[in-house]
């Protein structure tokens, strides 16, 4: 991990380019954006959805992390532990996220999720002294407008009686999900090596984690899962935990976490756009500026020189 001993400041890991490493971020990224569209395809019951989206992923990563075990040799164990808490983090992101859908609904829940642009770079800030670049901070307030307009929360005029209990999970959610970032991108600084073996632990203790919050959410519900809906939860666990996360947790290391929160905005442009071309939901006019506004303020945020520093 390398240090600016001037400032404290944590800088990018060397050995992968700044723009092969938000290309992976932006891939991960979508990847997590067809998760809603399949969420919708499966059609159960969001404990349910959030326990074998982790738990069929754990499948596919047991083969591929003892592969990368034999040729990479064992995981450190403060990787083990980081990874297991990491996990817990998302577990519990994917528990509260799908309860404050319950309380507030689809799109107030993704605004309250997005905290994580702000809480990431803090975390950092406070924890590692890396300060987030003043075009980030200038841009931020404009991508959280921008996904205030895709949520379709200025559509929707009606209260929920939960809305108090639907924001605090939704909040909460987002700093289980900045801190999953956090994590995952501190320990792949700490040891950059191993990808997989590390996700397999995450996504287990996930499933865990899930699996012990699902009463939240009216619990976990296996019996009489049609064929169609295991289809597009194989499908969830492989492109919305599996490819995602390998995409995300090998390019978020080499880039300041100002970036990566900023990116991983993408998401639910993305989202929107796949709802259109498989679901054939059309945007609204806010959504599609919404949209423009979220590209425009992460384009501007990323401009980022990929000169060297002078010393």
């Amino acid at each position: 991990m390398a240090t600016d001993t001037t400032s404290g400041t944590m800088l990018p890991v060397p050995g992968r380019g700044r723009r092969e490493a938000v290309l992976l971020v932006l891939a991960g990224a979508g990847c997590l954006s067809a998760s809603a569209v399949l969420v919708k395809v499966a059609a159960v019951d969001p404990a349910t959805s959030a326990f074998l989206r982790c738990a069929i992923a754990v499948l596919v990563l047991t083969p591929l992390a003892w592969r990368e075990h034999r040729r990479r040799g064992a995981l450190s164990q403060r990787g083990v532990v980081v990874a297991l808490v990491a996990g817990a983090a998302l577990g519990i992101d994917y528990m509260m996220w799908t309860r404050s859908i319950f309380d507030v609904g689809a799109g107030i829940s993704t605004v309250l999720i997005n905290v994580q642009v702000v809480v990431l770079p803090t975390l950092v800030l406070l924890i590692d002294r890396e300060r987030p670049s003043r075009r980030f901070v200038l841009a931020c307030p404009v991508m959280l407008a921008g996904i205030v307009l895709i949520s379709g929360v200025l559509e929707s005029g009606t209260a929920s009686p939960n809305a108090l209990r639907g924001t605090a999970f939704g909040v909460l959610a987002g700093v289980a999900y900045a801190l999953y970032l956090y994590l995952t991108r501190r320990q792949g600084r700490a040891e950059p090596g191993p990808a997989v073996v590390p996700l397999a632990f995450a996504t287990a203790s996930a499933a865990v984690t899930s699996a012990a919050l699902s009463p939240l959410s009216g619990g976990i519900h296996l019996g009489s899962i049609p064929l169609t809906s295991w289809l597009a939860l194989i499908g969830l666990a492989l492109l919305g935990q599996v490819l995602s996360w390998l995409l995300i947790n090998s390019g978020s290391p080499h880039l300041p976490a100002n970036q990566t929160a900023a990116l991983l905005l993408t998401q639910p442009v993305v989202a929107v756009l796949l709802s259109l071309v498989v679901l054939a939901e059309v945007p609204s006019a806010p959504e599609v500026c919404g949209m423009g506004l979220v590209l425009a303020s992460v384009a501007v945020a990323n401009r980022v020189s990929l000169k060297p520093r002078e010393s």
